[in-house]
This record gives C-alpha cells, sequence and structure tokens, in this order.
C-alpha cells in the first residue's frame, strides 16, 4: 500500500450542509442473510443478482477514498456480512487502513459465522462488533429469526470472546414478543461484559406475507416506555459514552454494564449524524430514512482517477439532508421508506 498522505495532499474532509463532518461510513457488503428475521425482512425475499454487486475490490477502493476525505470509522453491515464469498479480504484490505487516517473497523452481524471467523476478525485489527441478539430463549429466536438457530450464535459470541473481541448485543425492542426480556438481557449481558442497545423497530420495507404492513405498528414498543420499566429494577446513571453511532448510552449501577437506547421515533437522533450507507451495488444513501441516493458505482468504473469519484461523493454529501421522515401511527403503519434494512444495513 501507498505510503500515508501527508496533511496538505490529503483531500478535503466531507461536511454536510448542516456542518456535520462525515466521519463515518456503513458499508453493506451484501443484501443476502441466512436469517429471515420478521421484523427485517420478508420470508420469500428475492436478493440482488450476483452481477449488480460491486466486487470486493471496488468496495475496497470506494472506502479507501473514503477514509482519504476524512472518514475515521468504518462498519462492515449485510444482510449478514460474513456470507458474502471471500469477505475476510476485504476486512484485511481495510484492516490495512487503520493508523493510516481510519480509526477503527467494526462489523455489526446475527452471529451465525462467529464460530468461524472471529479469529481472522480480530488478526485484521477488528476490535469490537456489534451481534443482533433479541432475545435468550431459543423458541422465540427460531420464530423471530425464522431460520436461526440460539446455539450457534452463542457459540459464535463464546468464539468472538475468546479472540478478545468485545461484543455488543443490539436487540430490537418488539411489543408482544420479547418485551418481557429486557431484564434478562440486561443481566445477561452484564454478567457476561456485554453492552447492550436496545433499538426500536424501524418502518423500512414491506414485510409481505404473514407480516403485512400493519404489523409496523403492532410490532412497535417505544423505548421511553422500555426504559421507565427498567427503571424499576435498575438504577440508570447517564453518562456520555459514544460510539460515533445514534445510541445514547446509561451506565446500569448493579451490573457496571452500558445499556443504550436507539430512538429513531420517540427521540430523533439526527442533530449529530456524521454517518452514511454504502450499499453492495455502489448507491450511496445519505440518510437511513429517507429514499435519495447517489450512484458511485458508475464514476467508480469509469475512470481510475479518484477526481471523478471524488466529485460525484461531494456531490451527494451536498444532498444530506437534516434528518429522517420515520414515522408509526394508524395512519402510516406501513414502511417509510420502500428498501428493506438489509440493503443498507441499519
Amino acid at each position: 500500500m501507498d505510503a500515508p498522505l501527508s496533511a496538505d495532499a490529503r483531500p478535503a474532509p466531507l461536511v454536510d450542509p448542516y456542518a456535520r463532518p462525515i466521519s463515518y461510513l456503513r458499508v453493506s457488503v451484501t443484501d443476502r442473510c441466512d436469517f429471515r428475521c420478521v421484523y427485517c425482512m420478508s420470508e420469500d425475499m428475492h436478493f440482488l443478482p450476483k452481477a449488480e454487486l460491486l466486487t470486493l475490490e471496488e468496495m475496497a477502493r470506494l472506502c479507501g477514498a473514503f477514509v482519504r476525505r476524512g472518514v475515521r470509522k468504518l462498519r462492515l453491515t449485510g444482510g449478514e456480512p460474513l456470507v458474502r464469498r471471500n469477505v475476510m479480504w476485504l476486512v484485511r484490505e481495510l484492516g490495512s487502513h487503520l493508523g493510516r487516517g481510519l480509526d477503527e473497523l467494526t462489523l455489526t452481524t446475527n452471529g451465525s459465522q462467529l464460530a468461524k471467523y472471529a479469529g481472522e476478525l480480530a488478526a485484521a485489527g477488528v476490535r469490537r462488533i456489534n451481534v443482533s441478539l433479541d432475545t435468550l430463549d431459543p423458541e422465540k429466536f427460531a420464530a423471530i429469526t425464522r431460520w436461526g438457530r440460539l446455539d450457534q450464535v452463542l457459540a459464535g459470541i463464546d468464539a468472538a470472546k475468546a479472540a478478545g473481541l468485545a461484543v455488543k448485543i443490539n436487540a430490537v425492542a418488539l411489543k408482544g414478543v420479547n418485551d418481557g426480556e429486557f431484564d434478562r438481557l440486561v443481566e445477561w449481558c452484564g454478567r457476561d461484559g456485554h453492552d447492550l442497545t436496545l433499538i426500536e423497530v424501524m418502518p423500512m420495507g414491506e414485510l409481505g406475507g404473514e407480516s403485512g404492513p400493519g404489523d409496523r405498528l403492532a410490532q412497535y414498543l417505544p423505548l421511553s416506555m422500555v426504559r421507565a420499566d427498567l427503571k424499576k429494577r435498575w438504577t440508570l446513571e447517564e453518562t456520555d459514552y459514544r460510539t460515533g453511532g445514534p445510541a445514547r448510552y446509561w451506565r446500569v449501577k448493579e451490573t457496571g454494564g452500558r445499556l443504550g437506547f436507539i430512538t429513531p421515533l420517540t427521540h430523533n437522533f439526527c442533530e449529530s449524524c456524521n454517518r452514511v450507507r454504502l450499499t453492495c451495488t455502489g448507491m450511496l444513501y445519505m440518510c437511513l430514512g429517507q429514499d435519495d441516493s447517489a450512484d458511485l458505482r458508475t464514476p467508480l468504473r469509469a475512470s481510475p482517477d479518484d477526481a471523478v469519484l471524488d466529485a460525484a461523493i461531494r456531490e451527494a454529501i451536498a444532498r444530506k439532508p437534516k434528518g429522517h421522515d420515520f414515522v408509526i401511527d394508524r395512519r402510516r403503519a406501513g414502511a417509510a421508506v420502500s428498501r428493506h434494512m438489509s440493503v443498507t444495513g441499519g
């Protein structure tokens, strides 16, 4: 790899129209997943043809372009990122930017492939990961994921810990499904040393089949209610801890663990947004909750000159909106945006 650029030679950093520096890029390396979580996608999902996907080499070039323009954190997502063939080549390539403009390389995973890849992730420079886990009940887990096995995910989490990776658990709050388990999740995460983040369900993509649009309202559980209920058992102390994402963290006094809340509906988190999202087809979404996007695949393939790509990236950032329009109520219980969560990786 080339030597790091001097401060004078680096392109100007990316700043959106609201003076927010763009320092965090989330990259969906595939829209495919080996689970079919009921709040994320329909059971009979039709995934993108492989011919439409960026190659891993193209993803590496795009990510490098963002790092040179001030992005300091990369997160790989999916779908499930670890089901992409040869994905570890990309992880190693991106890991080579650490200490050379990039501060952190992480990924969000369902945990199904962690037992296989945890050691390689750590060797490539990954230091912490997010694992999506909504319940510790095997039957509920199978129902929520449709195809998943809890024991496989727990084994993957154990492998990640053994490899020295810090694990944060992400749990989507689902009314009538896991709303009786949050105390158990707080206790388990505190005992095993995991941070825990609870997330409100987001109105993205139609669910189809037995989970129609109206189920968005049925699934939605305001985290303001969850936090009030948790405070009946746990002492939650406010902190200024941040990971660069939208979660607001509390410290659970009884366990010493951290508990985060991501609340796109009850508390808009857009005012300090530093994130953009790249899909596996090269589309850049400037906001998770808006459909506006920019095609980076065309300029990427049009010229090996990064000046062309740079112009496309800057034009896209200039269109970043102030915030999302997520709403769930009885009049708008369906999808706020047409694409499924798996397209842009949350």
